[in-house]
């Protein structure tokens, strides 16, 4: 019985992330990139700050944390950075992000009970500092998105990026 409701579960909870997930976009495809975008994170800024992006269009971002504290770069709305905080949060109490490394080992035994812990979405990268990573992303959305940290206390400190869109 306990396996069928964690299945049951689990069903509820891809299929309602998938649906948030839409409302932003979605995972571009490499063959689909129209353009690329080189981002650097330094601490508590990005360089470029505000990205200009056409409706339905797929962008190969390149992100380098070119600062000296752990850096999340994740593309979605203000009220999702909000929402996600908390898990930013928890990962830092238990120890997985610290400020300058992401114990990544026990990010993946944390992931196997909570799998927010996991931090593998699409949308998002988290990268140590002087870390590389690329995200693929498809604008087929008009929500107002925005790029942001939200390593506790990174997004209060103002790393955020504008996207506006044509």
């Amino acid at each position: 019985m306990f396996k069928i409701l964690l299945i049951i579960f689990s069903l509820l909870f891809n299929s309602a992330y998938a649906a948030s997930m839409k409302m932003i976009g979605e995972k571009g495809k490499q063959n689909e990139v129209t353009r690329e975008i080189v981002v650097k994170m330094y601490d508590n800024y990005y360089e470029p700050d505000s990205f200009k992006v056409n409706k339905n269009e797929t962008i190969k971002f390149i992100v380098e944390n070119m600062g000296e504290l752990v850096h999340e770069y994740n593309i979605a709305t203000k009220e999702m950075h909000i929402k996600h905080q908390p898990e930013m949060q928890k990962m830092v109490e238990m120890e997985i992000l610290l400020a300058d490394t992401i114990d990544k080992e026990k990010m993946k035994e944390m992931a196997k009970k909570d799998h927010a812990m996991a931090h593998k979405h699409a949308n998002s990268l988290l990268l140590e500092p002087k870390e590389k990573g690329e995200i693929i992303w498809k604008f087929s959305s008009s929500a107002k998105l925005e790029i942001a940290c939200n390593v506790p206390g990174h997004y209060e400190a103002g790393m955020v990026a504008k996207i506006t869109q044509d």
